[in-house]
């Protein structure tokens, strides 16, 4: 797993800026937090990380998660702060055809199906659940997950596919730092 995380993040920074330097830091521990679970075994069964992407101005993050049935590749914001939420409900609210082509796109839709993630039930506060962008302004978490069989996670080409797969998050990511890196009118907040 360290091998492929450094070969990972040698592939990424190619095409990213990519904060992490070595596949090892990269990785979750394996040790599972037993405080408060009623399963008590001490070790994860799967192994699993993520990349960050360097500077303010590169906003969401990559995770993998390798485990027998349950390989994913995915990415996106799993937990936005506050004011990042906000920031984004508001440019959807105000144009949400941006993020609809992204989405929409044949290289979105062949590598993720959909936008995933938990949202609100009804509407967010101050805005309209009548909102013709509600299914998107709803949305707490923006989340790209791909999954793969263990076949294609035993492949020699597995590393080429997780490439690929971040790659086709790339104008989502675009999209999302520049909505993070600047205000309601477009002036950079950095």
């Amino acid at each position: 797993m360290i091998e492929f995380a450094d070969n990972l993040i040698l592939e990424m920074k190619k095409f990213d800026n990519i904060e992490n330097e070595s596949g090892k830091k990269s990785l979750f521990r394996i040790y599972r937090d037993v405080r408060f679970s009623k399963d008590k075994s001490p070790y994860k069964s799967h192994f699993s990380g993520g990349l960050k992407r360097a500077t303010n101005l590169l906003r969401g993050g990559y995770y993998f998660h390798v485990e027998p049935g349950n390989t994913v590749i995915a990415g996106g914001f799993w937990a936005p702060n506050s004011a990042d939420i906000k920031r984004i409900r508001e440019d959807i609210a105000a144009d949400d055809k941006p993020l609809r082509k992204i989405i929409n796109a044949k290289i979105f839709k062949d590598h993720f199906g959909s936008l995933e993630g938990e949202e609100v039930k009804t509407a967010p506060k101050g805005f309209s659940k009548e909102h013709a962008a509600i299914d998107l302004i709803r949305k707490k978490q923006f989340i790209m997950v791909r999954n793969f069989s263990d076949k294609e996670a035993l492949s020699p080409n597995f590393l080429k596919e997780a490439v690929l797969t971040y790659k086709a998050m790339g104008p989502f990511f675009k999209y999302m730092s520049e909505v993070l890196t600047t205000d309601a009118n477009g002036m950079p907040l950095y």
